[in-house]
């Protein structure tokens, strides 16, 4: 089983590119992030023609997050996290597909840091962790998918030195995202891959892609029910060259059966 997570930085303006890229995948689970598309804009037609039943929790101009299932109609089991009922951004969503939950988030940004903007990240942390922590609790097999905003280490960000003051490396957010892997979850792409440099994200400017100047901030949280079926993982980086493409690529896992 491919579960994978890719923020398409708009799903109806890089619908060729996401369309091209599930046809090359075969993934079985998709989350996606930053729709940027209210819910009657979501093109679920173009979607279920590739093959896919779909769930979605869209907002015009920003955020929006959706589970794709390949053959299945996702199950929804949440819309939005808890903790704050004044909190309307479209961030997370949250599914059973084939027996497993998968939840798909978009955490926030944070920038400027400080800042309102750093503390509404820091707050939704902990809304985050706790929901986590329920999640745990159900020992149930569960996959926390998505765009996390964070860069849990110097090896996940090129010239670690010059992003101290940034919300995706403060350490108060590198803390929180450590608190919640003690919580018990597995950071797949880095359990399997434990020594390497791998990039998930390149910024438009400054040609980062073409130097290799990425962040790695797409993570795939496993819990211990799953752990174990952990097969491979890995990013799809080609796709970020590809004409009209996100500044995010397709990041992956493959369980065993």
């Amino acid at each position: 089983m491919k579960i994978a997570t890719y923020n398409v930085n708009g799903v109806n303006g890089r619908l060729p590119v996401l369309l091209r890229w599930l046809k090359e995948a075969e993934p079985d689970v998709v989350c996606l992030q930053e729709l940027k598309s209210p819910d009657e804009r979501f093109p679920a037609a173009a979607i279920e023609a590739a093959g896919f039943g779909a769930i979605w929790h869209g907002q015009k101009s920003w955020n929006g997050v959706a589970i794709l299932a390949r053959g299945a109609e996702p199950i929804e089991t949440r819309r939005g996290l808890p903790g704050d009922r004044d909190d309307l951004h479209s961030r997370y969503i949250e599914a059973a597909v084939e027996g497993i939950i998968i939840g798909c988030l978009y955490l926030p940004n944070g920038n400027p840091a400080p800042g309102p903007k750093f503390d509404y990240k820091l707050k939704w942390l902990e809304r985050f962790a706790a929901h986590a922590k329920e999640l745990l609790a159900t020992d149930l097999p569960v996959i926390l998918a998505g765009d996390y905003n964070v860069m849990p280490t110097e090896m996940d960000v090129y010239k670690p030195e010059r992003w101290v003051d940034d919300a995706l490396f403060r350490p108060e957010v590198r803390d929180a995202y450590r608190k919640i892997i003690e919580q018990g979850w597995t950071d797949a792409v880095r359990k399997l891959h434990p020594d390497e440099r791998i990039y998930t994200f390149w910024d438009y400017l400054r040609n980062a892609y073409g130097r290799d100047a990425g962040l790695r901030i797409d993570h795939l949280l496993v819990a211990p029910a799953i752990a174990g079926r952990l097969k491979a993982a890995g990013v799809d980086r080609h796709v970020r060259g590809w004409e009209k493409s996100s500044d995010h690529a397709p990041t992956w896992i493959v369980l065993r059966s």
